[in-house]
């Protein structure tokens, strides 16, 4: 193939159809899967990226034989056609036929090598891993297109590498694990802190952190009547128990009952006639023996930045964001 443009144009395919499967290859393994299924009822990128975290292996093998089949097509086109070119320049600067064969071979191995490391290898790479959720999403699609037509010989392929695997006591799996637990992470803080590499103060923080996987609502909210106003109670009222005490966000109640929260922002627009059942948000109600980091993300999800702590039909107190960065900070002292 001599035409220039021909293999121009081949060059730039092939170069680009390693990186894809290269950037799917380091997106599948890099993405988290929870926030994959959070994107996925309103997209379908996000429920195909789904799928193919679902099969793996399966997929790491099609990606794997993409990015072979553009690396011996490049080695086929472009190498040879770069030595045509490069070898005449050379021999007609003075240098011997055999001379300038040589080093046309090889000076056309190093381009069409750099040209696929950098660009069709390492640049997707790079990519893929500093944006895993969205470059899986966005290479989901067409990659489960290649799949449709491929995944007979993929399959085959993949099940003659388990099966070597197994021969040498390595069981396969079709999934990357989700992330460590906290007794391993916890570990890892201890461990960098004996060798000098996380500092005392740094890793109390981190430890405290990693308390909220035991600690309970009943742990760390705050015990005793809240503060609140009754559903009637008026504009200058909310403002005025605010003020007394110093919170901005007041249960609403109707009798003994917690029937909303009401922040006193919403107080300073409202007409005058307002009630806090009028401004009132409703409420998060949480029992007691609720894991911490479940309710902070019931509260992220419902932008709640309060919850009633409820038992027994009963409210025995309030758990705001507050409470548990006063918690975790008092630990790490």
């Amino acid at each position: 193939m001599s035409n220039p443009w021909v293999v121009l144009v081949a060059t730039v395919v092939l170069i680009a159809a390693s990186a894809f499967f290269v950037a799917v290859e380091f997106a599948l393994i890099a993405a988290r899967r929870h926030r994959l299924e959070d994107a996925a009822p309103t997209s379908r990128s996000a429920r195909a990226a789904l799928r193919s975290a679902s099969e793996l292996s399966v997929l790491l093998a099609g990606s794997q034989l993409g990015i072979t089949i553009c690396t011996l097509a490049l080695g086929s086109i472009t190498k040879p056609a770069v030595h045509h070119w490069i070898t005449p320049a050379i021999e007609h600067l003075g240098a011997p036929l055999w001379l300038a064969d040589v080093a046309g071979f090889i000076l056309a191995l190093i381009i069409v090598t750099f040209l696929h490391l950098v660009i069709g290898e390492m640049a997707p790479k790079s990519w893929a891993i500093a944006h895993p959720e969205r470059s899986a999403m966005m290479l989901a699609v067409p990659m489960r297109v290649f799949m449709w037509f491929t995944r007979p010989i993929i399959v085959q392929l993949n099940k003659l590498a388990n099966w070597v695997l197994r021969k040498v006591g390595v069981e396969a799996v079709d999934q990357v694990g989700s992330g460590q637990d906290p007794e391993t992470l916890r570990q890892l803080v201890e461990h960098s802190v004996m060798v000098g590499t996380l500092e005392d103060r740094y890793s109390e923080h981190l430890t405290s952190a990693l308390d909220l996987a035991s600690l309970t609502v009943g742990d760390v909210a705050g015990v005793g009547e809240p503060s609140g106003v009754d559903r009637t109670a008026g504009v200058g009222e909310i403002q005025e128990l605010s003020r007394v005490t110093r919170h901005r966000r007041l249960v609403v109640r109707d009798g003994s009952l917690i029937c909303g929260v009401v922040h006193v922002r919403d107080s300073l627009e409202a007409p005058a006639g307002a009630t806090a059942v009028d401004l009132m948000h409703p409420v998060l109600e949480v029992s007691p023996t609720v894991p911490v980091y479940d309710v902070l993300n019931r509260m992220r999800q419902s932008r709640n930045h309060i919850a009633v702590v409820v038992e027994d039909g009963v409210a025995t107190g309030i758990l705001s964001i507050d409470d548990v960065l006063t918690r975790l900070l008092a630990t790490a002292r």
